[in-house]
């Protein structure tokens, strides 16, 4: 089966957001620099969490604040999505929220996670996972309008931080239950 131009695009942006991806949540856990780690205790490491799920938070607040001011501002959207059929702008802005608040959440419960479970030394990958995020959202609200291809690599460096996290504090975690 031949792929598509689009397609290809997608596999490219992808490709990218995974090499990214692991280069800097690996890197940060390898290098982890003493001054970026918080205090080996339960409290100490979930406020570290909570202080950097501050930047998926900042960028869901742009999206909803994006999809307010449009709404504001144009009088076919003024009333909601629920009330009209909207606009195509109102449209793209919604999707971007939506696709924003999915990627916030997931990124909160993997923070939330990782900085439970793993070894101290590797709590340096959420700010690295952070920054990832935010750089992320830009790309993939920019890209947006251009479709699948031009938003791929955004996408990307959202979501595929927050899978690794998830899926290696998950075999961290399953090892240190079975063989202690």
């Amino acid at each position: 089966m031949a792929l598509t131009p689009t397609q290809r695009g997608v596999i490219r942006g992808m490709a990218i957001a995974a090499t990214l991806t692991i280069v800097a949540i690996i890197g940060a856990a390898a290098w982890h620099p003493d001054e970026l780690l918080p205090g080996d205790d339960t409290v100490a490491r979930l406020t570290y969490a909570l202080k950097w799920n501050l930047l998926p938070a900042a960028c869901l607040l742009v999206a909803v604040l994006r999809l307010a001011r449009h709404r504001f501002f144009t009088p076919e959207d003024i009333d909601g999505g629920g009330l009209s059929p909207g606009t195509q702008r109102a449209h793209i802005l919604q999707s971007i929220l939506q696709n924003t608040l999915e990627q916030t959440v997931l990124a909160a419960f993997a923070y939330s996670i990782w900085v439970v479970v793993m070894p101290h030394g590797w709590l340096t990958s959420i700010p690295a996972a952070a920054l990832l995020f935010v750089f992320g959202r830009i790309l993939f609200s920019r890209g947006y309008e251009r479709g699948a291809h031009a938003r791929a690599a955004g996408f990307g460096l959202t979501f595929y931080p927050s899978v690794l996290m998830l899926a290696v504090a998950a075999v961290y975690l399953t090892q240190h239950m079975v063989f202690g």
